[in-house]
């Protein structure tokens, strides 16, 4: 059987980015999110999800391009004077690798925002990162004993074939290799201590190379390659004007990324195919969109 995830990352960084999520779930194909509990319209995110409760709302992890959950003091700090991470991961990873003294304040902001999560009242489903941070050796080091104690049962294994994605889109081949390569190396590493700890996990994960720009016409050939298990999807939809998309991704294809999880094209694309769609949890959501228990 062929199962598919579609999970929409940044719900809670902007109003732009709620409105998508949400339109995706009512009338698309959508099957859970990804809360980032420092975004800006973190507030109103948990509203929404609130209203929406078939909606299953996991943490998505941010130590980078983002502000923090608790104050960081000390030299050096884990973040700027405004409490915001760095803004470039390159630079982000290696001072969280390299300088052992930030990993007192990492497992800090690691818990913090695992706790803001769970001070909303929703069940925390899943984990994963935003800029798949999650994955980095430092982090996931620490995130091993914290799924544990706080419950959290699946993670995002964040790794895709390369030669999978380039027979979809050609484009960014050097930067692609470079992703496929490293993401394979750190999923290799996470793998059996995720199995070990029977932390769950889909077989792959679609959405890390072509980020940005998963559109319908992608989606539709991807639909076709899909192998036998789980697989996750990705995406980052989002409604325009919004300052703070513009901002932070403005080469993202957000509003295409909506219409891809919207559209009638792939909802019967799914249903020839005889694809389910389901979440974390085992929640399964038919042909018209709606969800029922897993048996």
């Amino acid at each position: 059987m062929k199962e598919l995830i579609i999970n929409a990352d940044d719900f809670g960084l902007s109003s732009g980015s709620n409105r998508a999520i949400i339109k995706a779930w009512r009338e698309g194909i959508l099957t859970s999110a990804s809360l980032m509990v420092t975004g800006d319209a973190f507030a109103e995110a948990v509203t929404l999800a609130r209203e929406n409760p078939g909606l299953q709302v996991g943490l998505h992890l941010t130590l980078v391009q983002g502000r923090a959950a608790l104050s960081h003091g000390g030299m050096p700090a884990l973040t700027d004077r405004q409490g915001d991470f760095p803004n470039d991961p390159v630079l982000a990873g290696m001072r969280y690798f390299f300088l052992k003294s930030l990993r007192r304040q990492l497992k800090a902001e690691i818990e913090g925002q695992i706790e803001r999560f769970r001070e909303t009242g929703l069940p925390l489903s899943h984990i994963d990162g935003h800029l798949n941070i999650h994955m980095h050796p430092t982090v996931f080091d620490i995130l091993q004993p914290l799924m544990a104690r706080y419950g959290i049962t699946t993670f995002r294994l964040s790794r895709e074939r390369l030669a999978a994605d380039l027979s979809l889109a050609r484009r960014r081949l050097v930067g692609k290799a470079a992703d496929a390569f490293i993401f394979g190396r750190l999923a290799a590493r996470c793998r059996p201590e995720l199995d070990l700890r029977r932390i769950g996990y889909a077989a792959e994960v679609k959405g890390l190379l072509n980020s940005g720009q998963m559109t319908e016409a992608y989606l539709l050939k991807a639909l076709d390659r899909l192998r036998e298990g789980v697989t996750e999807i990705y995406f980052h939809p989002g409604c325009h004007p919004d300052e703070t998309l513009r901002r932070w991704m403005p080469d993202y294809r957000h509003e295409e990324e909506l219409a891809a999880l919207t559209s009638p094209r792939v909802r019967e694309k799914l249903w020839g195919l005889g694809i389910v769609l389901r979440n974390y949890r085992g929640d399964r959501k038919n042909a018209e969109c709606g969800v029922r228990n897993a048996e």
